[in-house]
């Protein structure tokens, strides 16, 4: 915006403050700026149009007709830029779109959402279930949650919590098949794999030596944390799943963790959104209500 431009919009504001309120010092406080600003800004706007446009004494300020004449192009310039704002504010309470992992959807994003959305009954949230990496700007996602060990990428990202990782099995294939001691002796177990991680083939671990990376290979394979966390308990094999997903199944004994002395790195519960802008206010609030749900044992 030009500088001669930036003046008269602000002379003009100014200026219809002061009609509105018969008062420097009162337009000086609703537009919260010094009485000195407002003076100079009328000022210049006086000298821009060539006539007076207020009348001012030690006891009284009057309108000219002059005054009066610019007014009604102020007192419309200003209810235009009311309802621009009003817009934008509906368009903050209008929807929030979300892309989350399907199965971790299903198991723990509706209560979130329920208080989330009782404290703002003007924004509706679209939830689009997808276990693949969308495009967010494409897909016009405002925000996604990915669990995965974050690499550098021109999304921000807030860290919501950590969540551990475990090899889990049946009891009954594991009385089948043994239970692996080292991860080279994965070698020789079905592994049933997650097809939309990168090293899908590979299974890494951390022990005494330091890291460890081991092929695997299965009879199944799937995108969907849900299929395979429950083939793994049909006893088709061995799968990795983060701890969120297994919890009430190792407590009820339904699956069982094995190489606990090599335990893969943590996951990342992220919320990630396009740079380039600042999440709007219902955003963030969103991202603290899930922030909060999230801190629990189970992520462990």
């Amino acid at each position: 915006m030009s500088e001669p431009l930036f003046d008269d919009l602000l002379g003009l504001a100014c200026f219809a403050r002061v009609v509105e309120h018969r008062s420097f010092t009162q337009a000086a406080a609703a537009l919260g700026v010094s009485k000195s600003v407002v003076s100079t800004r009328v000022a210049r706007l006086e000298s821009r149009v060539g006539e007076r446009l207020l009348i001012r004494t030690t006891r009284k300020l009057t309108v000219t007709d002059a005054g009066m004449g610019v007014y009604a192009h102020c007192a419309r310039m200003l209810q235009e830029a009311g309802a621009a704002t009003r817009g934008a504010s509906d368009a903050g309470r209008g929807t929030l779109r979300l892309n989350v992992p399907v199965s971790f959807a299903q198991l723990y994003l509706a209560g979130p959402l329920a208080r989330f959305l009782a404290a703002h009954p003007d924004t509706t949230v679209d939830v689009v279930l997808s276990d693949r990496l969308v495009d967010l700007v494409e897909e016009r996602v405002d925000v996604a949650l990915r669990i995965t060990r974050l690499r550098d990428s021109s999304l921000v990202a807030r860290r919501l919590a950590t969540t551990s990782l475990h090899v889990c099995a049946a009891p009954a294939y594991l009385e089948r098949r043994g239970a692996p001691e080292r991860p080279e002796d994965l070698l020789h177990h079905d592994c049933l794999r997650y097809t939309h991680l990168r090293t899908e083939d590979e299974w890494r671990f951390y022990g005494p030596e330091g890291r460890i990376r081991v092929p695997v290979s299965g009879s199944l394979s799937t995108g969907n944390g849900t299929m395979l966390r429950e083939a793994a308990a049909q006893g088709i094999g061995l799968a990795m799943l983060p701890r969120f997903m297994v919890d009430e199944d190792l407590r009820s004994g339904r699956l069982v963790t094995v190489l606990d002395d090599f335990a893969p790195r943590p996951l990342g519960i992220y919320a990630v959104h396009a740079s380039g802008r600042k999440p709007a206010p219902r955003l963030r609030a969103l991202l603290d209500v899930l922030a909060a749900e999230f801190r629990s044992p189970r992520w462990g």
